[in-house]
């Protein structure tokens, strides 16, 4: 997709990107920041989501590369997983493309209230699983019981992919006995499965914003490299507090606006 850009709106997403990055780094929820600002510039809310899915790539894997140690053995979970993660990510992406631009247009705001939601309940579910990956003498399911709600929260990620990583793993947390630290090196292997999925669907639609999608990939491999040095300076529970609000008043200003 080709739009008429100015040098200004390339430095509002850079830093956008910049921002969301580092954000994703120290605590998530990134793309509530990403995204109101490619629509700000000009880009079509479809196109917009579309962009950010394909520009967000690299930085899932270098996510899921940083935690690869705790993959290893895990890797029939990943046989068992990761397959329903892609299908789910390509019907998510399916449905976007072919969701009419105005009826997109009105879900935003509310696809950005589940998002900040999903975000601001990130600490309880995190509190949540390590709270039951202390509890003993409990019968765990069976590990099969993770692929439904995977695929449900594949399909969301594909679709809107903003609070995708809170959702899969409060879903591996529901159905797998594990520590946090392996649950979540897992949860970065789903959700880049998912995004890279969802972006190889988007590839060829014609609705990528090729320019914008460049300069944000990198503005977000060098703010999340920027959130790894920040990490130990800033507090995660406060920076998401930070988006959490962005996002609402992201999320009112768009149904204001209708």
């Amino acid at each position: 997709m080709i739009l008429s850009l100015t040098v200004l709106d390339y430095i509002l997403i850079a830093v956008a990107a910049v921002a969301g990055g580092a954000v994703n780094a120290l605590a998530g929820g990134g793309t509530l920041i990403t995204f109101p600002m490619l629509t700000a510039v000009g880009i079509p809310p479809v196109a917009a989501n579309v962009t950010n899915t394909v520009a967000m790539c690299p930085g899932y894997f270098g996510a899921t590369m940083a935690q690869a140690n705790d993959l290893r053995d895990q890797k029939q979970r990943l046989r068992m997983l990761i397959p329903i993660s892609i299908v789910g990510g390509l019907i998510g992406g399916f449905l976007l493309l072919n969701t009419d631009e105005k009826l997109f247009r009105a879900l935003v705001p509310y696809l950005i209230l589940l998002a900040s939601g999903l975000l601001a309940v990130q600490e309880p579910v995190r509190a949540w699983l390590v709270k039951r990956s202390q509890e003993e003498g409990g019968k765990p399911l069976s590990e099969k019981a993770a692929i439904l709600p995977v695929g449900l929260a594949a399909i969301y990620g594909g679709y809107f992919g903003a609070g995708l990583s809170v959702i899969v793993l409060a879903a591996l947390g529901l159905s797998l006995d594990d520590s946090l630290t392996r649950l979540n090196a897992l949860k970065q292997a789903i959700s880049f499965c998912v995004n890279v999925a969802a972006a190889v669907c988007f590839l060829f639609s014609g609705r990528v914003v090729w320019s914008a999608a460049l300069v944000m990939a990198v503005g977000a491999l060098l703010g999340g490299a920027l959130g790894g040095k920040f990490a130990g300076r800033i507090k995660p529970t406060t920076l998401r507090r930070i988006v959490v609000v962005i996002g609402v008043g992201v999320a009112l200003i768009y149904l204001v606006r209708g």
